[in-house]
């Protein structure tokens, strides 16, 4: 794309461009945290433990002493590196699997779908909470147990947009003139679930990132040392009364971050499929008047 042409798509939807920005200043604290944060989000220092938000600290310190100001810089890395790592392989395990169901039908269609319906009767999180429980505290552990309850999302969706398009005239076309199955696959079934496949991921980057941090927050998730918002947060409860920045800080770095990705999630859906974005407005609309 080149510079015009970017420039125009920016005057064009300019929801777009100014999450896309909000997102893209997340990342790059996550990227250059270690130039951003004044502190070791790792240091400990018993004689600045408590300290309220000053000039040296700006977010204060916690019960060791350590500047939460870098350790929520710091946790941006964490927080956002596991939730793309997560959303990557769920769409992609799951996409792939919806696009073979859906193309080949079948026994195979079947053992997918049963699968995904059995993973689907029981609630995401109290079955991530059951996995990482059983598989044991870590970083590795959290991110198995919440990729089992989230790629069956995918696989459903790409399996509904593959029995669409095999209907499609094109489809009969390539097998009739012997197109290999493989072919059909990459060349028509994968590029035409992938736009919303993609938009879908976008749209769960921020409940991803609420699900890592409610894990951590049980102690499931990311371990100490290692700075993570959730862990931050299960770490401030016990002084919220008498030192509330241990748990204001990390809650409105989770929320503004959430908040983030689900609106730039939101505008993508609407650039990409217009038709969806005004039934949305339109249902707005009439609740607003009831």
């Amino acid at each position: 794309m080149t510079m015009k042409k970017l420039g125009t798509f920016c005057k064009a939807h300019k929801a777009v461009t100014v999450y896309a920005i909000l997102v893209l200043l997340i990342v790059l604290v996550a990227v250059f945290a270690k130039v951003i944060a004044p502190y070791s989000p790792t240091e400990a220092s018993l004689r600045d433990a408590f300290q309220p938000p000053s000039a040296a600290h700006k977010f204060g310190t916690d019960f060791m002493g350590r500047d939460l100001f870098s350790r929520i810089i710091y946790g941006t890395r964490a927080s956002l590196s596991s939730a793309l790592i997560l959303v990557a392989a769920a769409m992609v395990i799951g996409g792939l699997l919806g696009i073979i169901a859906g193309f080949a039908g079948g026994v195979v269609d079947a053992v997918i779908m049963r699968v995904c319906d059995t993973m689907l009767s029981f609630p995401d999180l109290i079955l991530a909470i059951a996995i990482a429980g059983i598989l044991g505290p870590s970083f590795v552990n959290a991110i198995i147990a919440i990729l089992a309850v989230s790629w069956t999302k995918y696989a459903r969706l790409a399996r509904s947009m593959v029995l669409k398009i095999k209907q499609r005239d094109y489809i009969a076309a390539a097998r009739t003139t012997g197109s290999r199955a493989r072919h059909i696959l990459f060349t028509y079934m994968v590029p035409n679930a992938l736009p919303t496949l993609l938009t879908t991921a976008v749209l769960d980057i921020g409940t991803t990132i609420l699900g890592i941090s409610g894990l951590s927050f049980l102690g499931f998730g990311i371990q100490p040392p290692t700075p993570e918002w959730g862990y931050m947060l299960s770490e401030g409860r016990s002084y919220m009364q008498t030192y509330p920045w241990l748990m204001i800080f990390p809650g409105l770095a989770i929320f503004i971050t959430v908040v983030a990705f689900n609106l730039l999630g939101d505008s993508v859906r609407d650039v990409l499929d217009p038709g969806k974005a005004r039934k949305h407005k339109k249902k707005k609309r009439k609740l607003n008047k009831a």
